[in-house]
């Protein structure tokens, strides 16, 4: 069976450099600051939204919020804030978020970086993801648990994450031609409040056996799991810090 990660030889690269490990090294001076670049821009992707969040749920506006966050991902590549990442002391996220707020404080004295346009192509804005990320602090701060701009934070990148993995896990079942069977079963991973469909109804609706459908959702959610986990592998240095992280999100869901 194929699985959702391989490498471009079709084979699954257990060894393959995270983002984060990529940049730790780049700190160091072990890779070039053009590969680091890149996994950056692969990591601000992930945290754009959460972090947008942060900065509405402080009070700013949609457009000034856009435009700090914007501002920010300049600061941290033009002065290469990310080298002082302390890779033994915990995870890029909490590293990215004391950034920021340092940022906030000092949002006056960096207003020139975002008028010189210093950086700003390097994560490119486009009206949808502004518009994602909206969307999805409104409905962060819906939430009757979210009382701090940190909560605001955390629930967005879990959030984040999972968006993350559907994605991924949708891409692999539409490569396999299987896009309407994901559709029609994907209710089965989003948690909603509305009754889980039967498997009997479902069964005849997609006209096939009980038993048959029972073993695409063991396999779906199994194939879950895996693409959840490959979207976290890449903001941590490590295999063994995977599973932290997803109890972490698995936390920050279930308190939500």
């Amino acid at each position: 069976m194929k699985t959702l990660t391989q490498t471009a030889h079709g084979q699954s690269d257990p060894f393959a450099p995270t983002h984060w490990s990529v940049i730790a090294a780049a700190a160091e001076s072990q890779i070039s600051p053009e590969i680091a670049r890149t996994a950056l821009a692969e990591l601000c992707q992930t945290y754009w939204s959460p972090l947008y969040s942060f900065v509405r749920s402080r009070g700013y506006s949609m457009h000034d919020a856009e435009d700090q966050t914007q501002s920010f991902f300049a600061f941290l590549i033009d002065r290469k804030i990310y080298a002082r990442a302390d890779r033994q002391k915990g995870k890029f996220r909490s590293f990215l978020l004391a950034s920021l707020k340092n940022f906030l404080a000092d949002a006056y004295d960096h207003d020139q970086t975002l008028k010189r346009g210093g950086g700003m192509d390097f994560l490119p804005l486009d009206e949808q993801r502004t518009e994602e990320a909206e969307s999805l602090f409104q409905a962060c701060s819906v939430s009757g648990n979210v009382t701090s701009e940190d909560q605001v934070f955390e629930l967005t990148w879990a959030e984040t994450l999972v968006t993350g993995g559907l994605n991924r896990l949708a891409a692999f079942y539409k490569s396999e031609g299987k896009e309407k069977l994901f559709e029609e079963l994907r209710v089965f991973l989003t948690g909603s409040q509305a009754p889980l469909p039967s498997y009997t109804a479902l069964a005849v609706h997609l006209g096939t056996q009980e038993s048959t459908l029972r073993s695409h959702v063991t396999r779906l959610r199994a194939r879950y799991r895996e693409a959840l986990r490959e979207e976290v592998r890449h903001t941590v240095e490590t295999d063994g810090e995977v599973d932290a992280e997803l109890r972490e999100l698995l936390r920050v869901l279930t308190a939500s």
